[in-house]
């Protein structure tokens, strides 16, 4: 049984640099054996709940400017799933949520950089969903629980985003450092707290009672996978954190799984 997954993104740089994240994700995906891989992606928004719907081999889409020529140069040719991207609408549809399949859209940034370091091959099919940014954190968990028990069908379920994302507060000199800023830290600490204690009010509340929340979260896209996530995991499971490490001092790699 697998279980459902909340995994940072951060830089795009994760799919080149050697870092303890990025050995983290390979090192971890070793011992997983999906099926297939359902990630909601914090770098496609939409009102209306949207799936890719293909079995074909998906474009990889570099939705980033200004980094080294050999990024742009991977590709993660993963294939999608039509099977399952209808079973995953089946189940949205029986929850009174609304869906609609997209049979052009590639693999973003926030799922193939770090599939790419958690399945190079790109031989397990991926189906990817989008997300809407402005829903409360209730309402992204219960999105979220339309998909539990995916994981006893050795399903992934994955939500890349961040918690930690505010890119005008990044501190340059701590670059490769390690280091982090206390309000960052301040704030994944009471993250940590609230998340594995289930603490779903507080949650909903983070924006009055999490110390710096405006400055971790400035914009929600990159927040809410980590509700989408909780969700869809087992609810008799403990949340437990996976990793916790920081770049450019308040780029937070902060991961959990349910």
């Amino acid at each position: 049984m697998l279980p459902s997954l909340f995994l940072a993104h951060g830089s795009p740089m994760i799919a080149i640099e050697d870092t303890e994240y990025t050995r983290f994700l390979g090192t971890f995906a070793s011992a997983l054996k999906p099926k297939a891989i359902v990630i909601f992606t914090a770098h496609w928004e939409s009102e209306v709940l949207s799936i890719t719907d293909t079995d074909d081999v998906y474009e990889t889409i570099y939705d980033f400017g200004g980094f080294p020529p050999e990024l742009y140069a991977i590709k993660y040719e993963a294939r999608g799933s039509k099977e399952l991207a209808s079973r995953l609408a089946e189940r949205f549809t029986q929850k009174a949520i609304a869906v609609r399949k997209d049979a052009r859209r590639g693999l973003d940034h926030g799922s193939w950089t770090i599939l790419h370091r958690m399945f190079p091959k790109a031989d397990i099919p991926v189906v990817q969903i989008s997300l809407h940014p402005f829903l409360p954190p209730k309402e992204q968990y219960r999105i979220g629980e339309a998909l539990q028990g995916l994981g006893d069908e050795d399903i992934l379920v994955i939500g890349s985003g961040v918690t930690v994302h505010n890119l005008r507060m990044l501190n340059w000199s701590a670059a490769g450092t390690g280091n982090v800023e206390p309000w960052a830290e301040a704030f994944d600490d009471w993250m940590i707290e609230k998340v594995t204690s289930r603490n779903l009010e507080a949650l909903d509340d983070y924006k009055t009672q999490a110390p710096h929340a405006r400055q971790a979260v400035p914009r929600e896209e990159h927040f809410v996978p980590l509700f989408l996530a909780m969700g869809s995991g087992d609810p008799k499971r403990v949340p437990q954190v996976l990793h916790r490490s920081y770049d450019l001092g308040a780029l937070s790699y902060l991961c959990f799984q349910f």
